[in-house]
């Protein structure tokens, strides 16, 4: 999938994103339909969810690109940060209150219910998007012997020689790989620094939520001022202090406000390095540059997991979360002073 996801990009830019958009959404809700019939008549099987999950996955390479760069189209390149601020927002606010929503209608109701209820909240968004009249870009249509490699090389070199995608698009690979691992590292450090158990990490990771929360808030209400690099690179150095800070100290309650001033800074770094990606990308690349952004913001996942769990184990998590403060620090600093006359 992490391969598809670069072809992805050749697709959004095909073909008009709102169509795009229409079909993987009507498609989320064919599958998860499919999963909660699967589970309503006791038939599910773990290869069925696998394959369901396999297409989801699929479908994500394509929706999460083709949302991204749908929203220029919708706002413009002067609301752009205020709109990814406020989209920024609302997932942080669903990520606070989903999973206890969720908790209390699987405790009530039982999955399958769940699972139709998911699908039936498709149709809300279906409905959106027909009615959305977009005046954005039309998809220029190419000559069909145009060959999906060739556009795909002609995206990799468009971001090579645009120093202000490229290096932005590098610090997101550093520092989602090396610093925001939080899955991996609160746990341990709940447990093992903290002692707590299951509800002190789960108000740790609410903490968190809220810092996310305000600090895209924040940007949403600043971001009329027009898109500065400093944002960027104080999102990239906060996160990264606040992290050491996490690591030299041992207080639940400290821990819990350094959690949501690094949700705040975090937010606000990724939300910058959107903005700052699509703002500087020409319209027939966008699809394929949000394409590469998408993968290197999720695609690393693994591997940041595995740095911060086989650290964690060897030296301990104190430490981890240290080192993965100074390197989000270090790297900012470092594209701050060499390449600031790109941005």
């Amino acid at each position: 999938m992490m391969l598809f996801s670069l072809f992805a990009g050749v697709i959004v830019d095909r073909f008009p994103k709102r169509k795009l958009i229409l079909f993987t959404q009507s498609s989320f809700a064919v599958t998860s339909f499919i999963l909660a019939t699967l589970t309503a008549l006791k038939v599910i099987n773990y290869w069925e969810i696998l394959i369901l999950a396999l297409i989801n996955g699929f479908l994500n390479t394509i929706d999460v690109p083709a949302r991204q760069s749908f929203i220029i189209d919708l706002v413009g390149k002067k609301d752009l940060m205020n709109a990814i601020a406020l989209n920024s927002a609302v997932f942080n606010a669903a990520r606070i209150i989903g999973p206890a929503i969720a908790g209390i209608l699987i405790g009530k109701l039982g999955y399958a219910i769940c699972f139709y209820l998911n699908s039936a909240s498709f149709i809300a968004v279906i409905i959106g998007l027909i009615l959305i009249t977009v005046e954005g870009v039309t998809p220029k249509l190419k000559d069909a012997k145009t060959r999906i490699i060739e556009d795909l090389k002609d995206g990799m070199t468009y971001i090579k020689n645009m120093p202000v995608i490229l290096h932005t698009i590098l610090m997101i690979a550093v520092l989602s790989t090396f610093s925001m691992n939080f899955n991996v590292l609160v746990p341990v450090f709940t447990k093992n620094v903290l002692h707590r158990e299951a509800t002190g990490y789960g108000l740790l990771m609410s903490a968190m939520g809220i810092g996310a929360l305000i600090g895209a808030l924040t940007l949403a209400s600043i971001s009329k001022r027009g898109v500065k690099p400093v944002y960027l690179f104080a999102g990239g150095i906060g996160l990264g202090l606040f992290q050491i800070l996490i690591g030299i100290q041992n207080s639940y309650t400290l821990t819990a406000f350094l959690l949501a001033l690094s949700g705040w800074f975090m937010v606000t770094f990724t939300s910058s390095a959107n903005t700052t990606i699509q703002i500087n990308s020409a319209d027939e690349f966008r699809g394929r540059v949000m394409s590469v952004y998408s993968l290197v913001f999720g695609g690393v996942t693994p591997i940041g997991s595995m740095y911060a769990g086989t650290l964690s184990q060897r030296f301990g998590p104190h430490i981890t979360f240290i080192v993965s403060g100074v390197i989000a620090m270090a790297y900012s600093f470092y594209v701050l002073s060499r390449y600031r006359k790109n941005f």
